[in-house]
């Protein structure tokens, strides 16, 4: 949410920034927002003068009385109920104005940074740099799901009888692989000195309001029938709504925190849910990274915290590349993303697997996260990214590390966390 003062100030320059979202639908907002903004400050104006104009005439009526001017005091007290009157009336107009100004600037998309390249979606994102060389074996890698069930590692039948489509049972040694990857995601964020968090799974619908545009929400959330609660679609939601109404110190800064949780997505659109793997689902788990840091700081910590998922999946024996996402794909509240895909040498390409965004002072402003210091009280920049999400992680471990007898290596950097084993060999050959 952009700040109406900064609106007011720089009228076209927010609305060249909508049309570089290709959002011209919005366009008339940023006019509209001005005027109930002139409104607001006009009745608050009026208010207050007419509330110093009240105080005096309570101080006068009180001097006419001792003064036995009892006719002098009684119109002046004709003239305070006609105030009071006058400010319920604007102290009425002035909350609904209000209530109609924060729910377009709500709409109203934060500037991007200069940056970012303009497309109109993510069709024209662009690529930034790869690591590690894209290798496709001498033999034609299966698909995930015949990769899991060559050791009994994936049962969606059953899940589509508890849970409905969307939802899938791992097993066995499949099940630890996920665990396996979930801890040494953790463990590898701790190591940079992040420092390790397991939030509520649920939060209420201000903090939802405060973390994610309307549109993002409507598509992602699933709300608790008869409760202001919402499952979490990732745990950014509740690690930044962990600061609302909050002044962190700002020698505390910058706050780097890393966080577990379950996810819940209602995967909205045109993609759908998939039938018979799990690439894209309702539930999965996700290890995350979030900093809140002072402004001056935040794009340096954004090429850190992207460089940390490269590396993690580096450490893994796994290709990925980052993709800059462009103006038309940037979610409402970012400030600049880019998406880390790992390679996939079943279809030869590359596949999402996480997202690092700077989204400014946009959560804080939306959730009163401030910081205090030398030169006054200010907002704080909020960042988030993905360190490993699974089962997409899971997937692109299981395309990159199987062999051509379908047994599965071990990367040395998870063989601690598998009890030592080095490969797992298929049940089902």
């Amino acid at each position: 949410m952009l700040d109406i003062k900064f609106i007011k100030e720089n009228k076209e320059l927010v609305k060249e920034n909508i049309k570089k979202k290709y959002q011209d639908k919005k366009l008339p907002l940023v006019d509209e927002v001005v005027d109930l903004y002139d409104k607001v400050c006009a009745l608050k104006l009026e208010g207050d003068n007419l509330r110093s104009e009240k105080n005096n005439a309570s101080s006068q009526i009180g001097a006419y009385m001792r003064e036995k001017k009892k006719e002098e005091a009684e119109n002046l007290k004709k003239r305070v109920v006609e105030i009071n009157e006058r400010l319920t009336t604007l102290e009425k107009e002035e909350a609904e104005y209000n209530t109609k100004l924060k729910e377009k600037l709500m709409v109203i998309p934060q500037m991007i940074d200069e940056s970012v390249p303009i497309g109109k979606d993510d069709s024209e994102n662009v690529e930034i740099e790869k690591f590690g060389e894209p290798i496709v074996p001498d033999f034609e890698v299966p698909y995930h799901a015949d990769i899991l069930a060559k050791i009994n590692g994936l049962d969606k039948e059953s899940a589509g009888r508890t849970s409905g489509n969307g939802f899938y049972y791992l097993m066995g040694d499949a099940a630890r692989i996920h665990s396996a990857m979930i801890s040494y995601a953790r463990d590898f964020m701790i190591n940079k000195g992040f420092t390790y968090c397991i939030p509520p799974f649920m939060i209420r619908g201000d903090v939802v309001n405060g973390v994610m545009s309307f549109e993002e929400m409507e598509a992602m959330m699933y709300k608790i029938e008869n409760e202001d609660l919402f499952l979490i679609g990732t745990s950014e939601h509740s690690m930044i709504g962990k600061f609302k109404g909050q002044i962190v110190e700002e020698n505390t800064l910058p706050i780097t925190l890393t966080s577990y949780s379950p996810c819940f997505r209602k995967e909205v659109g045109a993609h759908g849910i998939e039938e018979r793997g799990i690439y894209r689902v309702h539930q999965f788990e996700k290890q995350e990274m979030v900093v809140l840091c002072k402004p001056e700081e935040s794009m340096d910590w954004y090429n850190k915290m992207w460089s940390y998922t490269v590396e993690f999946f580096r450490s893994l024996d796994i290709p990925v590349r980052t993709l800059e996402c462009c103006s038309g794909d940037l979610a409402d509240l970012k400030v600049k993303s880019c998406d880390v895909e790992a390679w996939s040498p079943r279809q030869q390409k590359y596949f999402e697997v996480g997202s690092c965004s700077t989204l400014g002072d946009a959560q804080a402003r939306r959730l009163g996260i401030r910081t205090k210091g030398e030169k006054g009280t200010y907002l704080v920049h909020t960042l988030n990214n993905t360190v490993l999400a699974t089962p997409r992680g899971l997937i692109a471990f299981l395309e990159n590390n199987v062999q051509k007898d379908g047994s599965i290596k071990i990367p040395k950097a998870l063989q601690p966390y598998m009890g030592g084993k080095q490969i797992i060999e298929p049940v089902n050959r």
